[in-house]
């Protein structure tokens, strides 16, 4: 794609909610999902990557990343949400607290006689399902994925690795939520465990972010350590849930001055941007194909727990052509001297490529004014994914897909 396709983008004037979602990604709440994590035995803090040649080069005091391509050796952060829900939901089961539940009980035969065996269903383009099937399989429970079209062989088999059922099927993402919850209701002890929310369904989402707020709870950590506080907060959305996860984490954090929070959109899935749009707090769906290179962004239907969130503690939303994308995979992966690599996949890189913009191109100076952006700011980004399409990554790293449309000596006369 040509970079005439322009990124678009709205502050925040959105019919306020009575906020009520917002207690459940308390810090305390986070806390508890943490310690969680933390009894498994493939738990490490992921990295937070300081990039201060790229902060000074764009005019930056401090730029961070969070890298997920590190967590639990699985190249992206989805499985802390799904190995959450999982647990939350057999200890909901058991009459227990998830806390009397760490891994080595998880795992255990006892439990297994306990609780039994479910099927947890879910829809993903990939990285979800992956980690879903990763914690069933861990947990000895059975898993079952169903996957859009346009879902790379890669992918696939990566789930069907974990000793999961998985296809891909002839319809969007949305739609295969449909599917794989109307399988879960037909099926015994089948349980849908997804990522986004709906009227009705909001319990299993929620623990899911819940799950997610390890990360921004992690980075807050590490962030005090190097003595830094974020005055920006940059987190890319499909649904939503790691924005609603993430912003709500800090808005409760600073909840007397809050970073400026920023939501990030593949324009074929923009749906937040769009909600932002009519600013009177419904939500507006995309449908179709949404064609994006931001495979795991490609999610028209916002998840009614995290926009209930993000439309009372979010100040902007962005909606971003592919070529945003791509250049925040190649800046990421052709770092500055001094500066540490980070391999970020493409729907893990929009954000990077957005800052980049918004800092060194003209035509995004009023964004640039609006957000606050200058030589002050401490700015966290979350890479969530690494090179979980290691063809695609390829292709835009070393091939230029969605490249510049710069001509050599253009310039020159």
């Amino acid at each position: 794609m040509s970079k005439t396709a322009q990124i678009k983008w709205t502050l925040n004037h959105i019919t306020p909610s009575d906020d009520h979602q917002v207690e459940n990604m308390s810090v305390a709440e986070m806390e508890k999902a943490s310690n969680f994590h933390k009894s498994f035995p493939q738990y490490e803090v992921t990295p937070l990557t300081p990039l201060n040649n790229l902060a000074d080069y764009l005019g930056l005091k401090r730029l961070y990343v969070k890298d997920e391509a590190y967590r639990f050796g699985l190249n992206a952060f989805k499985v802390l949400g799904g190995s959450y829900a999982i647990a939350r939901y057999i200890a909901q089961q058991l009459g227990k607290d998830v806390s009397e539940l760490p891994y080595h009980v998880l795992t255990s035969d006892k439990l297994r006689e306990e609780f039994g065996q479910a099927t947890f269903f879910t829809a993903t383009d990939g990285n979800h399902g992956r980690g879903i099937a990763w914690a069933a399989n861990k947990l000895r429970q059975k898993c079952v994925v169903r996957m859009p079209k346009g879902t790379t062989r890669t992918r696939l088999e990566n789930i069907a690795k974990e000793n999961a059922t998985v296809t891909i099927e002839n319809l969007n993402y949305d739609e295969c939520v449909r599917m794989a919850a109307k399988e879960a209701a037909e099926t015994e002890h089948g349980i849908m465990v997804q990522d986004t929310a709906w009227e009705g369904y909001e319990e299993i989402p929620t623990w899911i972010m819940q799950g997610y707020g390890t990360l921004a709870m992690e980075a807050d950590k590490q962030l005090e350590q190097d003595g830094s506080r974020p005055t920006h907060v940059f987190v890319q959305a499909g649904v939503g849930s790691l924005a609603g996860a993430v912003i709500g984490y800090f808005a409760n954090r600073f909840k007397e001055n809050p970073p400026v929070m920023v939501v990030v959109e593949a324009n074929a899935a923009d749906c937040l941007y769009r909600s932002a749009m009519q600013a009177d707090g419904s939500r507006v769906n995309v449908t179709g194909d949404m064609l994006t290179i931001m495979a795991g962004l490609a999610c028209g239907e916002a998840n009614t727990v995290s926009w209930d969130i993000l439309r009372n503690h979010a100040s902007a939303f962005v909606s971003c052509p592919d070529w945003v994308s791509a250049n925040g995979t190649r800046i990421y992966g052709s770092p500055l001297r001094g500066d540490r690599q980070v391999i970020s996949g493409e729907s893990g890189s929009v954000t990077m490529g957005l800052l980049h913009a918004v800092m060194t191109r003209p035509e995004y100076k009023d964004l640039k004014e609006a957000l606050k952006l200058d030589e002050n700011s401490e700015v966290l980004l979350v890479s969530s994914e690494g090179d979980t399409d290691p063809d695609r990554y390829r292709e835009i790293v070393w091939e230029g897909l969605c490249g510049s449309d710069k001509e050599p000596f253009a310039d020159i006369p």
